[in-house]
């Protein structure tokens, strides 16, 4: 026995061709597949969707990295403006009346990630983290395009607001309370943003835009 194979072999819980056998294994892989699902069960602690986009990966992921377009392909976020802190930018989450959403977009070109740092009503501790990865559907799906992948995790702070104080009224109902219809909400912002990038890309039009903001200046 080769001591990579000692070394698990004393780790509880493996399940491994080694130790299982292909007709144990085969068989477990089926207890764990299922016709139906509950809700919980698979939306529980983490929301997890993707979709194929016929458009650039280049294009797709520069028009993610540019925070300013959540404005267009989000149901809800509107009217963001630059804070004092470089980076964080405030705007309005119209999911709610009178409440503020801060967010900060850290992007990787080369992983062509893009992952939106943000949090309800404070900019100190940005919590809900929208994790975005671009891939190159010519490496997936043989085919030229994008394929958008999103997920979100359930951080505690989603169940128990932290700073109940600064909401802008005692019954502002908490992001939180909306966790249940995460996957719905975010499948029709996916959907937004297919459209969007295929309409322009087909188009022969630019795929990101100016903020509008500095068009008004």
């Amino acid at each position: 026995m080769s001591e990579e194979s000692s070394t698990l072999a004393d780790i509880p819980g493996l399940v491994r061709i080694e130790n299982a056998g292909k007709e144990e294994l085969t068989a477990h892989c089926m207890e764990l597949t299922h016709a139906v699902y509950p809700h919980h069960q698979v939306y529980g602690q983490y929301c997890t969707l993707h979709e194929y986009v016929d458009c650039p990966p280049e294009a797709a992921y520069d028009y993610l990295r540019q925070g300013h377009h959540l404005e267009e392909w989000t149901c809800s976020l509107r009217d963001f403006a630059p804070t004092g802190t470089p980076g964080l930018w405030v705007g309005h989450d119209r999911l709610e009346d009178d409440t503020r959403i801060y967010c900060k977009v850290l992007a990787n070109p080369e992983a062509m990630t893009v992952d939106y740092h943000c949090s309800w009503d404070q900019g100190e501790k940005l919590w809900m983290i929208y994790l975005m990865r671009v891939v190159p559907a010519r490496l997936v799906l043989d085919k030229p395009g994008s394929v958008i992948t999103w997920t979100n995790c359930r951080h505690p702070y989603y169940d128990d607001n932290p700073h109940p104080d600064l909401a802008p009224r005692p019954d502002r109902p908490w992001v939180g309370d909306y966790w249940d219809l995460f996957y719905a909400g975010h499948t029709v912002e996916m959907h937004n943003l297919k459209a969007i990038l295929e309409h322009r890309h087909r188009g022969g039009l630019p795929v990101s835009v100016t903020p509008a903001r500095a068009e008004a200046q």
